[in-house]
């Protein structure tokens, strides 16, 4: 390939890390690996992506309930602040029942080192864990969700002439049509939504 002058167009290796240093204290990894979960709001996942378009970048925080793989709640924006995942757990905190406390699970970065982060967590009675430092399978699930939507929406397009303000339209349509249409084999066929309404009743808060 090197003689004829091919090149393979691929995928970027490069990932973003919001990774910091160790800006506050640590807490223990309390999940373990283990993304198991007997019912709604026991354990949840959260991670920050990045986007790449012509137009510039995207970043998406969500946070992902282990029990049904349910995107709970979530916050698109073009910088990757303190604002945008302190916004996102604000939207997941107001859709807990109010006796729900869940594990909230993510990794070393930055943005969940912060004041407005941890008093946020230690206000609405939430756990925080964290993965090891540079040990992304600490939270395999998130990332897993991560490579399922860039494949399924964003790899193999040409973004060419969309703004950012069109992609994270896109961004967020795509996030509930996988909270309320697009099934899984491991909930019997059914969206996270219905798998949710039919076995808890479960109340969907925007």
């Amino acid at each position: 390939m090197r003689e004829n002058r091919l090149l393979v167009k691929g995928r970027s290796a490069r990932k973003y890390c919001s990774y910091k240093g160790e800006i506050s204290p640590e807490v223990p990894n309390v999940i373990q690996r283990n993304f198991r979960a007997e019912k709604p709001n026991q354990k949840w996942l959260t991670d920050v992506t990045e986007f790449s378009i012509p137009a510039g970048k995207v970043y998406l925080s969500p946070i992902i309930d282990c029990y049904d793989g349910m995107p709970v709640a979530w916050n698109i924006s073009s910088k990757p602040d303190a604002q945008l995942v302190n916004t996102m757990l604000d939207r997941a905190i107001l859709s807990l029942p109010q006796d729900a406390h869940p594990i909230i699970h993510s990794d070393r970065g930055c943005h969940y080192r912060w004041p407005g982060w941890i008093k946020r967590v230690q206000n609405a009675g939430l756990t925080r864990s964290m993965s090891r430092k540079g040990c992304s399978p600490d939270n395999s699930a998130c990332e897993g969700f991560f490579g399922r939507m860039k494949n399924e929406m964003f790899y193999g397009r040409s973004w060419q002439g969309v703004t950012l303000e069109k992609f994270i339209q896109h961004i967020d349509s795509y996030m509930v049509w996988y909270r309320d249409t697009r099934i899984k084999l491991s909930l019997g066929g059914l969206s996270p939504a219905e798998y949710r309404t039919k076995m808890w009743g479960g109340h969907l808060v925007q």
